[in-house]
């Protein structure tokens, strides 16, 4: 294990080095690509060096031993230097597992209304609202990239990019299907009516990601308009854009400009290939894993929203919180650290199993 620590604090003072290399720097996505590196080694190599450092003073106060002065003092100082040890070397080894490459990414949120009709809606705009106010706290960057407004509110989808640190890392397990239950405002006899919605997180494509042939291209502009079909726009500035082969189609009309649209249109565009390519990938290699959350499917119901009892369940680790309205507030933090640190254990697990 030292080893590869070792080699790893080598690349991580050779991206030091190339960080300040003007060539680098004047290459802009080469010069992302490093920081990015730069950064998820970082807290390996600090927690390394601590540990370096602990191993040092253990060594240094077994000497003060043999001093009968200093004794009492060294096996005090031992016994605490022990416990650090201890917690730097848990740290390493999670700090070890494989990083999923995706972590330091921006997202490309989508949410769809599914069954339920209009209840649906008004929960996709519930979700959004929610996430949004979660972005707020982590002081990310959401802008709205698409949406299709039901008439009685809410969403019939929603698309946004979503900006900051640890974007990706924090909200990929959020894809799947949330049920919600709660009487809705029209029913006069105060049941409980069950709905759902779609969410897909997606790691945002880079330009050095994937690389688009403009003759694969199908390009159409059209009149924006609002919900129930009326006309908000008199020029063609909405756009849709299709990917003819793979058949993928994005629709912007959130901008009065159609070039605003066909660049926001594009970014989806891009993100949805590339997550299609990263989905079809991930599904081969987890064919043999047991480490996934879940099975991944999007189609799957991962979390329900009880409303009448304030409650939040997420299916997959059994994690039930009663304290709902906090929650849609984006009050998410627990949800999100309970899931990662159930799937950093799970790795954890398989890793030591694989020996």
């Amino acid at each position: 294990m030292l080893d590869k620590i070792e080699e790893l604090e080598r690349r991580f003072q050779e991206l030091e080095a190339l960080l300040s290399d003007p060539t680098v720097i004047a290459n802009q996505p080469e010069f992302r690509k490093f920081s990015r590196e730069h950064s998820d080694l970082s807290p390996l190599v600090d927690a390394y060096r601590r540990y370096r450092k602990v191993l040092e003073e253990i060594a240094e106060n077994r000497d003060m031993l043999a001093d009968p002065e200093m004794k009492e003092m060294a096996e005090e100082e031992l016994k605490s230097l022990a416990e650090e040890q201890e917690r730097l070397d848990s740290e390493i080894r999670l700090l070890l597992l494989p990083k999923d490459p995706n972590d330091s990414r921006n997202v490309i949120l989508e949410i769809r209304a599914g069954t339920g009709g209009d209840e649906s809606a008004l929960f996709s705009g519930d979700l959004f609202r929610m996430y949004s106010r979660f972005a707020e706290k982590n002081r990310w960057k959401v802008e709205m990239l698409s949406a299709s407004e039901s008439e009685r509110g809410g969403y019939k989808e929603v698309i946004a990019s979503i900006e900051g640190t640890d974007v990706y890392a924090k909200l990929k397990y959020e894809s799947g299907t949330h049920r919600v239950q709660r009487v809705p405002e029209t029913e006069a006899q105060g049941r409980i009516h069950t709905s759902a919605c779609t969410v897909a997180i997606m790691a945002e494509a880079e330009d050095v990601d994937i690389d688009i042939r403009p003759d694969d291209l199908k390009i159409d502009v059209y009149r924006s308009s609002g919900a129930g079909g009326q006309h908000v726009n008199t020029t063609d500035s909405a756009v849709r854009i299709t990917h003819i082969p793979t058949g993928t189609v994005v629709a912007c009309q959130e901008e009065r400009s159609q070039i605003k649209n066909r660049a926001k249109a594009m970014k989806v565009l891009k993100t949805r290939i590339l997550d299609n390519i990263q989905t079809e990938q991930n599904s081969k290699m987890a064919a043999d894993r047991k480490q996934q959350v879940g099975s991944g499917d999007r189609s799957e119901r991962i979390r329900t929203y009880n409303f009448p009892q304030g409650r939040m369940t997420d299916h997959r680790i059994g994690l039930t919180l009663y304290k709902l309205d906090m929650i849609m507030q984006g009050e998410v933090g627990e949800i999100v650290d309970g899931l990662r640190q159930y799937y950093q254990m799970e790795a954890l697990k398989a890793q030591s199993e694989a020996g």
